[in-house]
């Protein structure tokens, strides 16, 4: 590692070879069937071959890496630019900021996403900050950091993690995380070459069991670009990972209950597609998030949160979250744990059957009374006059939010007291 350390010093040769440009998914027909690990190692192999700028490192990623992503990749690049670290999260990090603020693409390795809090202070305060800081004299923005995530079956507490939301808090990151081998191999491409710091979050539920046609050329995926993988009219689903294939399977048993599901893939979590996932639920009326993670503090109550903020009028009933429990992650009792399925096949249902004349009626009572106990307050009091439904749906939805002057007061039909 002395010498790898040595030699980065040294490289002043520029690949003369042009990036590919971003693609969409159509044009990524084709190619080998791969399963996701492969994928990922043919981006690492395209990275490392077109810009001799660029090196890889983390714990065993010169044996191969635990789930064999770098296989083959020190003997065809050498240990110069492929190369093992100590078993040190905020070392590996921290030479990667600083092998990319040198304008090397500096691509880590953390071993499992469990393992990734060591270096929490390196990425949150150095790797985020570094081109704000500096006036965008320096950046790192070389630094691209791959960790797998999520459950595999039988990880437990320090092997199954889901901790993407912990780095959706803080600007200065992008967050990405492929649902399947095509879309891994392009985004992390995109990631490595893209100008700003990212973590590339790898669901090892799909290292083995994702399975797909690959193109072998060089290719990248948009980042912060959503994806609608599945068109329906009476809810839209979200989510990102593999937790996309469980989503897939819900939406296909509520198609047999008659319910047409628009499913979503985020892809990106950090900057997040908003525009998608707002046209999608101004259609339909209804949104579920899901994800592995906890659901308090999960991204999806930020997507709750931003969704309910621009298309409150349009929502037909309350926003529905399936996700990981407020836990520990547990190894024996995972199956309970785990956003399932049946668990979001039973939200699905219960958010379609929510009548959304009932929704309104309620939303209605309950501003009504809100207008109600701020006359009241003021020194108001009822006329006789008894509003009709067309006179009191506009004035709600138009003045709930709006300070209420006379006029409003006088066509609610509230008169002022003088004593």
């Amino acid at each position: 590692m002395a010498n790898s350390l040595k030699r980065l010093g040294n490289l002043v040769s520029i690949s003369k070879r042009g990036y590919s440009t971003s693609i969409s998914p159509e044009q990524c027909s084709g190619g080998k069937t791969v399963n996701l690990f492969t994928a990922i190692n043919q981006a690492l192999h395209i990275a490392l071959e077109s810009d001799p700028r660029a090196y890889l490192f983390g714990e065993d990623v010169g044996f191969g890496g635990v789930f064999r992503c770098t296989t083959g990749l020190t003997d065809r690049f050498g240990k110069d630019r492929v190369f093992n670290t100590p078993l040190c999260e905020q070392g590996i990090v921290g030479f990667g900021i600083g092998l990319a603020a040198m304008g090397n693409r500096a691509i880590a390795e953390i071993q499992f996403a469990d393992y990734i809090f060591p270096a929490f202070d390196q990425i949150i305060n150095e790797a985020a900050k570094f081109r704000y800081r500096s006036g965008n004299q320096f950046n790192c923005g070389g630094l691209t950091i791959r960790t797998p995530y999520g459950a595999v079956g039988h990880g437990g507490h320090y092997h199954s993690q889901s901790p993407e939301a912990f780095f959706c808090h803080v600007p200065g990151l992008k967050v990405v995380i492929p649902r399947s081998p095509q879309q891994a191999k392009g985004l992390l491409l995109a990631c490595i070459r893209d100008p700003n710091p990212t973590i590339f979050f790898e669901p090892k539920w799909l290292y083995r069991l994702a399975v797909e046609e690959v193109p072998e050329h060089d290719y990248m995926l948009p980042l912060s670009t959503a994806e609608v993988i599945r068109q329906g009219n009476d809810i839209t689903l979200v989510a990102w990972g593999a937790q996309l294939a469980v989503m897939e399977q819900a939406c296909a048993d509520a198609e047999k209950d008659g319910i047409s599901c628009e499913l979503i893939d985020l892809k990106t979590l950090i900057p997040w597609d908003k525009e998608t996932v707002e046209a999608s639920v101004r259609k339909t009326g209804k949104l579920l998030v899901s994800h592995e993670a906890p659901v308090t503090g999960g991204f999806g109550a930020e997507i709750a949160a931003s969704i309910t903020e621009s298309c409150f009028l349009r929502l037909e009933a309350p926003i529905a979250r399936v996700c990981g429990l407020d836990t520990p992650f547990p190894l024996v009792f995972e199956p309970f744990y785990m956003p399932t399925k049946n668990k979001i096949l039973d939200a699905i249902k219960a958010t379609s059957n929510i009548d959304k004349d009932q929704v309104k009626d309620a939303i209605r009572a309950q501003q009504g009374q809100q207008i109600d106990n701020a006359l009241l307050a003021e020194g108001y009091f009822y006329s006789d006059h008894e509003l009709t439904e067309k006179e009191i749906e506009p004035m709600v939805m138009e003045h709930s939010r709006a300070e209420y002057d006379e006029n409003f007061k006088q066509q609610l039909g509230f008169r002022k007291f003088h004593f």
